[in-house]
């Protein structure tokens, strides 16, 4: 029987290293049992790298672990680096002796045999993911080589995007033209800005030149697209969006155009259903030996697709075919390993054009790149990526624009500022306990608001009910009527358990509202009006984890007089609704409250940001940035513990050790 050394105990590890699970553990004394002689020190690294995998990073940077200066590539913010004078102690040689150890582990290895884990300059990946990081960078690497039809005929490009786009631009540069234009001179290309800057009008706009170029080349088909997200929630959302555009965009248009329009996809695929994925296995339907059928697929939202799901998807891409990724760069990354977007997207700021890009960018588009985004040395990828920077959902001077620019850049005094002195838009709660009497904060924050928060959307499940003899129409319109006013308001946390996460929050809540009397007391747990989200998909249902529905009364056919439960969902369409009977959903929560993770893809009219009352690593100026930016009108940011708290999360970054692009 092996003896394992001393410290692979799980209760070791776990007191010196911070959330090691004992999968990791495992992970350690396997490598042990397979390499007894390799140093204590390569299989303590190999363990943590396990470790890391929890936090979303792909890969093991030892250099931030050994030296702090470098620890914001590792995820960690100034704080935490200033509390760290060097390596931990089991790593006192720093990273000479870590690199050194690794050298003599059997279980460590370049990438191209079958050791688990892989060594690459200052980063120790586990080997899937460094495969799969790879195989993004040469597949990126090679659509960005890609030389498109339209890239050789400027003038025909030119006067496509100048029918589309007619109405004056606020300020100079165009950069939704800009952004069509670098699409349509490469393989690959990335749309990225904030909330409400235009990115799903661009790409509408981007595909109907794409369809009336190829028209005018003689394809009679058309280009084959295909547009996909990677959640139920974000794909319902891009489906909404498309269809709002193509509606505005064909209301001026003339017979060129609206052949060209009628030839854009509407229907939006989650992408695991792209991709043809199998209950219960990993595999799926396509791969790289059997490709996609299209020409250009278009997937928004992509902040939240990981590692291995941008393998997946470029695997099952034809050679030819082209790619453009929508999302918003600064937004939370993927739950699973990597931050995709965020790394592609780390010089977009500045956009580092070179000149002969901007040469072309103008002949296509007659748009001039200002020179302070010019630069000489600009790489490939950088030439690809485009920035869209005028926010229509609110002007960057309002509360919410405000607030979301200082969080952005990590600004702590414009944040404390804003909180001293509120400007409209934006409102600040400070409470204690959650279970103080009376709960003010739950008015305060608009929760209970009459006219605005929940008791608003009961209100109207109350008393907009059809009469029971009313036809099915009258209760579809009843039903979008409600599913409106759902997202008019929300709770959002920045967790999900504790007493202000999003369990305890939802009964608290669900409490308050039944004692104010807006829910009854008697009623069960499918009472009229409870919002509730879907956890899981369920493709027989149409619906996806994700997905928000409204409990309603409807006749009963079979009992004459007599009324069942229904939950009610947005259809496919704008004016479609599903009724779904609560015996047949999946998994589903109350959702008074939200987590932030869950809102991404969704907008409000007003947000209650719920912030937890103790430190907490989940708590970065990313998640503020991205449950800020759910509001359209109104944020009201509640501070259980305190404004320092929120200092701190500003201060903090999420920058997850990945490599992908350039390791």
């Amino acid at each position: 029987m092996i003896e394992f050394p001393a410290w692979l105990a799980f209760e070791s590890i776990a007191s010196s290293e911070d959330d090691v699970r004992d999968l990791d553990v495992a992970f350690g004394r396997l490598l042990a049992r397979q390499a007894p002689q390799a140093p204590e020190l390569a299989l303590r690294l190999a363990v943590l790298c396990s470790a890391r995998l929890a936090h979303g990073h792909p890969c093991l940077d030892l250099q931030a672990l050994c030296e702090p200066d470098c620890a914001a590539s590792d995820g960690l913010d100034a704080g935490d680096a200033a509390r760290r004078t060097g390596p931990p102690d089991w790593a006192e040689g720093g990273l000479d002796a870590c690199l050194a150890a690794l050298a003599e582990a059997d279980f460590v290895g370049p990438g191209e045999g079958p050791q688990p884990l892989v060594l690459h300059g200052h980063r120790l990946y586990l080997a899937r993911y460094w495969r799969a990081g790879r195989r993004i960078r040469e597949d990126l690497g090679r659509r960005l080589e890609l030389e498109p039809p339209e890239a050789h005929d400027p003038a025909r490009v030119r006067a496509w995007l100048d029918a589309v786009f007619t109405a004056p631009v606020a300020a100079a540069p165009d950069w939704q033209k800009i952004a069509c234009a670098t699409a349509l001179l490469h393989g690959f290309a990335i749309v990225t800005g904030g909330p409400g800057t235009g990115k799903t009008t661009t790409v509408v706009r981007l595909l109907a030149v794409l369809q009336g170029l190829a028209r005018e080349r003689g394809l009679a088909r058309g280009l084959r697209i295909r547009l996909a997200a990677p959640t139920g929630k974000a794909a319902a959302r891009l489906n909404e969006s498309i269809a709002g555009a193509l509606e505005r965009l064909a209301g001026s248009a003339d017979a060129d155009l609206a052949a060209a329009l009628a030839r854009v996809p509407a229907e939006v695929l989650t992408l695991h259903r792209l991709l043809g994925s199998r209950p219960d296995t990993r595999r799926l339907k396509f791969h790289a030996g059997n490709p996609l059928d299209l020409d250009l697929l278009v997937v928004d939202e992509a902040s939240m697709m990981d590692i291995e799901m941008m393998d997946a998807v470029l695997a099952a891409l034809p050679a030819h075919a082209r790619l453009v990724l929508l999302g918003d760069k600064d937004q939370l990354a993927s739950v699973e390993a990597g931050a995709v977007l965020g790394e592609l997207c780390e010089r977009a700021e500045d956009g580092h054009y070179t000149p002969a890009q901007c040469r072309r960018l103008l002949a296509c588009s007659g748009e001039a790149v200002p020179d302070a985004w010019q630069d000489p040395g600009g790489t490939a990828l950088d030439q690809a990526v485009v920035m869209l920077r005028h926010s229509h959902r609110f002007q960057a001077d309002s509360g919410i624009g405000r607030f979301a620019v200082a969080v952005n850049r990590g600004d702590v005094q414009a944040v404390a500022g804003l909180l001293r002195h509120p400007p409209d838009g934006l409102s600040l709660v400070r409470t204690g306990s959650p279970a103080a009497p009376g709960d003010a904060w739950l008015r305060d924050s608009g929760v209970l608001d009459a006219a605005a928060g929940y008791p608003a959307l009961l209100r109207a499940v109350r008393d907009g009910r059809p009469d029971l003899q009313a036809p099915p129409s009258q209760w579809d319109r009843w039903a979008r009527e409600v599913l409106v006013q759902q997202t008019r308001f929300q709770v959002l946390c920045a967790l999900r358990d504790g007493p202000w996460g999003a369990r305890g929050l939802n009964q608290r809540i669900e409490s308050r509202l039944r004692a104010e009397g807006w829910i009854p007391v008697a009623e069960d747990a499918w009472y009229p009006g409870r919002p509730v989200l879907v956890l899981r998909n369920h493709a027989a249902l149409g619906l996806a984890n994700g997905d928000i529905g409204v409990v309603l009364p409807v006749p009963d056919p079979e009992r004459k007089g007599d009324w069942m439960m229904r939950v009610a969902f947005a259809g496919a369409t704008r004016d479609a609704v599903r009724w779904v009977s609560p015996a047949r959903l999946p998994e589903v929560e109350t959702v008074y409250a939200l987590t932030v993770h869950k809102s991404q893809g969704s907008e409000f009219d007003r947000v209650a940001l719920v912030l937890p009352d103790n430190p907490s690593p989940l708590l970065t100026r990313e998640l503020l940035y991205t449950g800020a930016t759910r509001a359209r009108h109104a944020l009201a940011l509640v501070l259980p513990g305190g404004d320092a708290l929120l200092e701190e999360a500003v201060r903090r970054r999420t920058r997850r050790a990945g490599g992908i692009w350039s390791p």
